[in-house]
């Protein structure tokens, strides 16, 4: 078992993974059951795919598992399903020393963990995440959120969890489409700051997406650890570091909200499709080398990933686009940050971006 700490002081904890944890969860998690029960918040499919595994296992080490099962989807972090939650967490009498299980991919580890964060003041909670995407970003570093209205995430805390578990081995029960579109956020870490790891990825994507158990376990191990750095590091975004962990987002987030944070577009798939608008908008700027722009945008169309507005299913022009970014959660003073690059591993924020040149860049991007 590799385990992977994410040292910040007080709030420190350690991300065990490893193939068939899931089957030694009551080990793994009896430090934290108060009076031998846990409570598990899941959705509906990740309830028949993997809640049987987790119940045996603690109940074979004498935890009961109280199970909230919620509807799948991003619908789900919403205020409604908020105050759901909060209501049967309250009627299970959780309390603040209390540990709550959130079983799930991203949008059921947000819940939970902004849930948990409100509860009583703050309660106690674990990420056990069940898809690639939150295993390798959106179950480390502590931001919670939910859906609003006006956008993305704008309502949430950062709120570290008490300890993520994590077995690739619950990536079995994945379509296909989200293992791919969880893929992303692994090729994220490579175009950050590591053009090695990039470079493994175009050579063994195929083998991670098809099962492979050794290349799915390195994958994921070498995101976690590049992920725990910059938290450890940039804990609140208060640095810039951990601002690079947004690359891809602030088109991706827009591309998601014009196809209405729908199943038409999964989040992994917007964070591709923006990680490629990043690079060849960096190449219009001249900072990037169009060699490296058509490289990213190439290994993401050879994996299925949608890699332009096209591809994304996305119909709105420029302009409208741009607007949608004008609700980003990062606005400062009235102006966006961006993650540009300037190569394959070297990502930088530039805060100085005029938001009508990125509006006539999609409009061109678009018309190819």
């Amino acid at each position: 078992m590799a385990i992977v700490q994410v040292a910040l002081g007080a709030r420190s904890y350690d991300i065990p993974i490893e193939q068939g944890a899931l089957d030694r969860a009551g080990d793994l998690l009896s430090p934290y059951a108060r009076n031998g029960r846990l409570v598990v918040v899941t959705d509906a499919h990740v309830a028949a795919a993997q809640l049987p595994r987790l119940d045996a296992s603690l109940r074979a080490a004498g935890i009961m598992a109280e199970p909230i099962i919620l509807p799948p989807g991003e619908q789900t972090k919403s205020w409604r399903h908020l105050e759901q939650l909060l209501d049967a967490l309250l009627a299970l009498e959780i309390e603040r020393g209390d540990h709550v299980v959130a079983l799930g991919g991203g949008v059921i580890g947000d819940l939970v963990g902004f849930a948990a964060s409100i509860l009583k003041r703050g309660c106690h909670f674990i990420q056990v995440p069940t898809t690639l995407l939150a295993q390798v970003d959106s179950s480390v570093g502590g931001k919670t959120a939910i859906n609003t209205q006006a956008g993305k995430n704008l309502v949430g805390s950062f709120y570290q969890p008490a300890l993520v578990l994590i077995d690739p081995s619950t990536l079995d029960s994945l379509p296909s489409r989200e293992t791919r579109a969880g893929y992303a956020e692994v090729v994220k870490y490579g175009l950050i700051d590591d053009p090695a790891f990039f470079a493994w990825c175009e050579a063994h994507a195929d083998d991670l997406l098809a099962g492979n158990p050794d290349a799915r376990t390195y994958a994921i191990e070498r995101s976690v650890r590049a992920k725990a750095a910059i938290v450890a590091d940039d804990e609140r975004e208060t640095s810039g570091r951990r601002a690079l962990l947004n690359l891809g987002h602030t088109f991706g987030h827009a591309l998601e909200a014009d196809t209405g944070f729908s199943d038409t577009l999964l989040h992994g798939e917007g964070v591709a499709a923006g990680m490629a608008l990043a690079f060849r908008y960096s190449a219009r700027l001249g900072l990037c080398p169009q060699a490296d722009a058509d490289r990213v945008t190439g290994h993401l169309r050879s994996v299925g990933l949608p890699y332009d507005l096209a591809t994304a299913h996305v119909t709105a022009d420029g302009a409208a686009l741009v607007g949608h970014m004008l609700h980003d959660k990062k606005m400062a003073a009235g102006t966006l940050p961006f993650l540009l690059a300037r190569g394959i591993g070297q990502t930088f924020l530039s805060k100085d971006v005029a938001l009508d040149d990125v509006a006539a860049f999609l409009d061109a991007d678009r018309a190819g």
